[in-house]
């Protein structure tokens, strides 16, 4: 593989990580089957006894079946899946926040796995793992050469198994085993805190089962914190989305009572829907409102809110919903264009369907599908400007994604000659005395320039705009093929 593509499918994983989903969830398979097309159900089944019989070897008859439906569903769009009992665990991990693994948030630097946080009172964290820590073998298996999915598969594991993990500590010059294990590990998918005297900053990493509860808690403690705050930040940059109930209460906790969120259309009768900022549109899943004792400021106070190519699906709707409202000022990049809604329907106890049911819509009617939030003010990634948001793969970019209903987009030449710019210099810069890329400070720390432009914003002070950013437009509905 060339370091062009080395790179850009590094980058391309990043943006992809997380699933991309706004869900709902179906209690089972529809009993109503549509009648099924004679002529082609035989020739599947032809296909399947020749399998059976001719193939140069044994076929297991219910992997070939697994296999079968897993094409079939994979032909309709991105995300669209057939979850078997592996998959359809891990799914349920990623929505719940739950998983058994040793506790860290991780990246990749120099073909080793990076310690990007280690998640607080978990195993890594007694372990005193720290942030910068490069893993560089994992029990018997050296992490050069693995994939982040690969990775991450040795690292989780039964409860009360062990791990050994050998750690580089780039500060330290020095290699070290360490021995963890494995326990239950609850992702904490809401970070904050006050950035400077009267402004805060909350942070939503994907909308899980408890995010609204957890976005609720930090809120009140910022509140608690500093009682008048004067500004907030949004912060949704890299969120990947999640479940829709979290998207409808987060933008609720910002917008009046019973103002329209986001609205649904497709096939189904139960899909043409309209979500408003109310309780009973997203306390469904909770019992009470966990929204009822936020304070009454958090209707008012200034708000902005950060997006980038990687802000998807779930976050979309609250960047649409608080900019159509105009609650908000949205600051960032464009973002990456998930507007469809995915209903996940159990078949047996260990595998399910997870099928895209619709389109959904802005309060103004806008389809973000194919076509994104496009921020009111575009701000660079860094003060150096842009080279890893050229790369981040979007919606538009993906083989089979669905139109907007709205005009479809079309590939952006410019945009294209900015990608294959970026690679150009991420090549130069690695092929320069051997190092890599400097990669972007953490998100909420000192150095984050567009979290510094929003808190600029907020404070009335100068803002660097982009430069180069500019929209990726939709081609006008006459002309679309």
């Amino acid at each position: 593989m060339t370091s062009k593509l080395k790179i850009a499918g590094w980058v391309a994983l990043g943006a992809l990580a997380g699933g991309l989903t706004t869900t709902q969830f179906g209690a089972t398979a529809r009993n109503s089957v549509a009648p099924l097309p004679l002529e082609e159900m035989q020739q599947l089944a032809a296909v399947f006894g020749m399998i059976k019989t001719d193939y140069v070897e044994s076929v297991d008859e219910k992997k070939l079946i697994s296999d079968a439906i897993g094409g079939m569903v994979s032909g309709l769009d991105p995300h669209s899946v057939y979850f078997d009992k592996t998959t359809f665990k891990e799914f349920r991990e990623g929505t719940t926040g739950k998983f058994v693994g040793v506790g860290i948030e991780i990246g990749m630097e120099d073909g080793l796995v990076k310690v990007v946080s280690p998640i607080e009172g978990s195993p890594a964290f007694r372990a005193g793992l720290k942030t910068g820590d490069l893993i560089t073998k994992i029990d018997d298996t050296f992490v050069k050469g693995l994939s982040m999915d690969q990775a991450v598969k040795r690292m989780r594991g039964e409860p009360n198994t062990k791990v050994l993990l050998n750690i580089f500590r780039k500060s330290e010059g020095r290699s070290f085993p360490v021995t963890i294990v494995r326990e239950e590990i609850r992702v904490q998918s809401v970070r904050g805190k006050i950035i400077e005297p009267g402004y805060g900053w909350i942070r939503i990493t994907q909308f899980q089962d408890r995010t609204v509860e957890d976005f609720a808690a930090k809120v009140a403690a910022l509140y608690k914190e500093d009682p008048k705050l004067k500004g907030l930040v949004l912060d949704l940059r890299n969120d990947p989305g999640g479940l829709l109930e979290g998207a409808i209460a987060v933008s609720a906790a910002f917008l009046p009572k019973d103002v329209p969120v986001v609205s649904t259309n497709g096939q189904l009768p139960e899909s043409k829907s309209v979500f408003k900022a109310r309780a009973e549109d997203y306390s469904r899943r909770f019992g009470s409102d966990p929204l009822a004792k936020l304070p009454a400021a958090l209707k008012t106070v200034p708000l902005l809110v950060l997006v980038n190519e990687g802000s998807a699906s779930a976050s979309e709707i609250v960047a649409g919903a608080l900019q159509d409202h105009k609650r908000a000022l949205i600051l960032g990049g464009q973002t990456f264009g998930k507007g469809s809604v995915q209903t996940v329907r159990q078949l047996t106890a260990d595998t399910a369907l997870k099928i895209t049911t619709a389109r959904y819509y802005t309060p103004s009617g806008r389809s973000i599908q194919a076509r994104g939030i496009v921020p009111d003010v575009m701000i660079d990634e860094s003060a150096e400007g842009n080279v890893y948001s050229a790369l981040r793969v979007r919606e538009a970019d993906l083989e089979k994604h669905i139109a907007s209903g709205q005009g479809a987009e079309v590939k952006d030449p410019a945009r294209e000659k900015a990608r294959d710019e970026a690679i150009k210099k991420l090549e130069e810069a690695n092929n320069k005395k051997n190092e890599p890329a400097k990669p972007l400070p953490e998100f909420g720390s000192a150095e984050d320039f567009p979290l510094q432009q929003a808190l600029n914003q907020l404070q009335g002070k100068p803002v660097v705009v982009s430069k180069t950013m500019t929209e990726r437009k939709p081609e006008d509905s006459k002309a679309a093929p």
